[in-house]
């Protein structure tokens, strides 16, 4: 059995900010009694609980593991500099937030990387957990250190701090990890002979278990094995038939306000149509998407069990669904004067249309819209695959605001391969003309257009994962230009909300990104400084981090590792972990950005053998048509009381 640490953590609540975040009791969460179970999860998000908890990839695991009769999940996020302060002072340890055991008792810690930006965050739980730093220096009293996520498919930079890795898809992979982890408890196994039996479940690696070499021109000689336990390459895991994984069933409702507030479901997963840029859509495919009838049942499931009164149909690019018209408007004939809406958080331009315009608003409710052109010239978005003209994206919102949107979002790159100052400025040209084809469709003079703009990053397992990052200093002078350009014009400049993250903390998620295992030198210095919550512009230093390259990196710097363009025969830090994507394609379509030549999505078009399908031994599955009807039972909105879910004992006192 484990105690609560509630007892010590509850006087210091008071003295913090949002305390609510620490208590736990959401709606649908639960627990179960300790004893119970002989493998125990403790799942981490290393960011805010406000981030963290809308999280589907964690919400999803938290439910399939504790459906399981031999394994329970709980939950922990990073805390906020001030109650880790009072924590170290008063020696509470990282704890869960549904029963708040301490997170240093369960057998796995579970840690899915979003970003890049977490690794700092990490290091702090596993601290305030009273785990090691060192994946080497822990024994079997520590928990199996695990992690996942899309960034971690290049886990190097953190390889020193992790256990394992899982790439892919979890929800398959957390179950055979379980049945090991109980039978090494069972057996008695120690730490070593854990690991090499997790190395043999596909889809996981144990970066332990590997030596990696450097030549003298500082790149990577070579990955080698140091186990028979471990394969020369380790293959990601793919979900393949969705509906059989209809999560969340009960979707968690959180008790303090989190960035997403809404009940959201899958519609699919994996995206082909190919932008050079997008680590998301690579690592993901091939696309599988859910059906008609298997979204509809859990829209229905998922709204009554939160009480939201917002839908968001969730996917890389939501609108590409073969049967979006379908879902669309059988949802909107279902819910229409219930009070609850539908969004698409991710839409394309040239996949939105007037049907899909007029199902979105049947309820009443508008909710934003974001449009991702990417590149600002035509010449650019060849580039990077985003085959979007100026015209499809003038036509596309002069629709959303025909029916009845007042502002569109509008979102842009800075720093991409080959970009010139002239293809910046293109966005402003490009703001403007959205302004006046707006005020035309609409017949008024108040609609507005927000332009955000993000730094690259090229990223692992794409075509530009050969690329040279753009300077900080290059980023920030284009984007100066680019909001002089925009005010140049004031009767449409003021019509036009401009938003954008310099480039110096892009610089450094270049660096963990892209980086190798010394980088993990790096992180722990930066960390030691006193680094964390690098996601958040009050708590990010470039300076500190530049100084921690300086005093870690030896032979090599952080322009070496960031903004140096890399040949086509060096050996990447993630080689050996393979996504699907044949390496020889992705170079090739490298080649093709530097030409500016596009290619199609492969959806509809015959294969371009980039690799996924016959390595993976998937195939794209597209929806069958079906109905999305349900009956018309109510739907009980959202309460401010917190109701356990029945399939957890209610027993917080184990």
């Amino acid at each position: 059995m484990v105690e609560s640490v509630f007892e010590s953590l509850e006087p210091l609540l008071p003295r913090v900010r949002k305390p609510v975040q620490y208590v736990g009791g959401e709606r649908n969460a639960g627990t179960k009694p300790w004893d119970s179970v002989p493998v125990h999860w403790a799942l981490c998000y290393p960011d805010a609980y406000e981030v963290g908890l809308p999280n589907q990839g964690l919400m999803i695991l938290y439910e399939v593991l504790n459906e399981r009769s031999d394994a329970l999940a709980e939950r922990t996020y990073a805390v906020w500099p001030d109650l880790a302060a009072l924590m170290r002072e008063h020696g509470v340890p990282q704890f869960t937030v549904d029963s708040h055991r301490p997170v240093g008792a369960f057998d796995v810690l579970g840690v899915s990387f979003a970003t890049e930006l977490g690794y700092t965050n990490l290091l702090s739980v596993l601290d305030l957990a009273g785990v090691p730093l060192h994946a080497a220096e822990r024994d079997t009293s520590h928990p199996l250190v695990l992690a996942g996520g899309h960034a971690a498919f290049n886990p190097e930079p953190i390889a020193d701090f992790v256990d394992l890795v899982a790439l892919g898809d979890g929800e398959e992979v957390v179950g055979e990890i379980t049945e090991v982890v109980k039978i090494a408890k069972a057996e008695g196994l120690d730490r070593r002979r854990t690991l090499e039996r997790l190395a043999g479940v596909p889809g996981v690696y144990v970066p332990g278990l590997y030596e990696v070499t450097y030549g003298e021109d500082g790149a990577i000689a070579a990955v080698t094995p140091t186990s028979d336990a471990a394969p020369a390459r380790v293959h990601k895991r793919t979900t393949s038939d969705l509906d059989d994984w209809p999560y969340p069933k009960q979707p968690l409702v959180p008790m303090a306000e989190t960035v997403h507030e809404r009940m959201s479901v899958e519609i699919f997963r994996g995206c082909t149509r190919g932008c050079r840029f997008c680590q998301a859509g690579m690592i993901t495919r091939p696309v599988r998407e859910r059906s008609p009838q298997g979204v509809g049942e859990m829209v229905e499931q998922g709204l009554k069990a939160s009480g939201y009164d917002e839908v968001g149909l969730l996917s890389l690019s939501s609108a590409d669904h073969s049967g979006i018209g379908e879902i669309a408007s059988s949802l909107a004939d279902r819910y229409e004067g219930t009070g609850t809406g539908l969004s698409l958080p991710s839409t394309r331009v040239d996949a939105f249309n007037v049907t899909l315009a007029e199902e979105l608003t049947r309820s009443g409710r508008r909710s934003g819209l974001t449009f991702a052109p990417e590149g600002g010239s035509e010449r650019l978005r060849k580039v990077i695959n985003k085959m979007v003209s100026e015209e499809e994206l003038i036509t596309t919102v002069s629709t959303a605001y025909e029916h009845g949107w007042r502002q569109v979002k509008l979102y842009f790159m800075c720093g991409l391969p080959t970009e010139t100052d002239e293809d910046v400025l293109q966005i402003a040209s490009m703001a403007h003309e959205v302004i006046r084809a707006g005020r035309r469709a609409a017949g008024r003079g108040d609609v507005r257009a927000t332009v955000s703009i993000g730094a690259f990053v090229p990223k692992p397992h794409t075509p530009f994962q050969w690329a040279g990052q753009t300077a900080p200093e290059v980023v920030d002078a284009r984007l100066r230009k680019l909001r002089e350009a925009i005010n140049s014009d004031r009767s449409l400049g003021r019509n036009i909300g401009l938003r954008y993250h310099d480039g110096q903390p892009s610089m450094i998620e270049g660096l963990l990104s892209r980086g190798d295992r010394r980088i993990g030198r790096v992180i722990e210095r930066a960390w030691r400084d006193g680094q964390q919550f690098d996601g958040w512009s009050e708590y990010f230093s470039y300076e500190r981090w530049v100084a921690a390259a300086a005093s870690e990196l030896d032979g090599v710097d952080l322009a070496w590792f960031t903004t140096r363009e890399r040949g086509e025969h060096e050996i990447l830090p993630w080689d050996h972990l393979d996504s699907g994507l044949d390496r020889g394609w992705l170079w090739d379509d490298w080649q093709d950005a530097l030409a500016a030549e596009e290619q199609d999505d492969c959806r509809w078009t015959p294969c371009f053998d980039c690799g996924v399908c016959p390595t993976m031994g998937t195939e794209i599955q597209m929806a069958p048509p079906g109905s999305v009807s349900l009956p018309l039972t109510p739907v009980e909105h959202r309460t401010s009381t917190p109701v356990r879910n029945p399939a957890f004992a209610a027993d917080r006192s184990d």
